[in-house]
Formats: structure tokens, C-alpha cells, sequence
């Protein structure tokens, strides 16, 4: 055994335990906390990026970071939230 577990098992570490994934998160992949707009915009700077040679995979790798980047991610809702307009 490498000493480093040796001394974070005397310590009461523990080792591995930071992976492990909560059962209430959305699975990594999941759309669905997407609009149907936005959708769209990411299948259409998808097409793009296929378009000037990118691989599929790659493509809608950045489709979502641009999504993502331009509307802060998913479905916006709930408590908190106000609308733009001010009085």
C-alpha cells in the first residue's frame, strides 16, 4: 500500500469518496432543462461547426458551451426571478 493511504487512513480520510454523484443531480448529457429555442440555436451552431470540418462529437460539444455561454444554461424559473422591466 502507497504511504500516501497509509497516513490518510491513520488521519481518517477518505480516498475516492469525491467522485461519487448525488442522486437528485441531472445526468451529465441530460437536454431537457432546455427551451425548444435553444434547442434549436445548438442544432443550428452545430450544423455550422460540421460545416467548417469539425467532428460531430466536437461540434455539439461546442454548440452547448456556446448555448450555455449566451443564455447562462437550461430553463430559467422559480422564486427570485424578476422580469427586466423596471417601474
Amino acid at each position: 500500500m502507497d504511504s500516501f493511504v497509509k497516513r490518510a487512513r491513520a488521519n481518517g480520510s477518505r480516498i475516492g469518496c469525491f467522485n461519487k454523484q448525488k442522486e437528485d443531480k441531472m445526468p451529465q448529457g441530460d437536454k431537457s432543462a432546455y427551451t425548444d429555442k435553444q434547442k434549436r440555436k445548438a442544432q443550428h451552431i452545430e450544423e455550422s461547426y460540421e460545416e467548417r470540418g469539425v467532428s460531430p462529437e466536437e461540434a455539439e460539444k461546442r454548440a452547448w458551451a456556446t448555448v450555455n455561454k449566451q443564455d447562462g444554461g437550461g430553463k430559467k424559473s422559480g422564486a427570485g426571478r424578476k422580469n427586466s422591466k423596471s417601474k
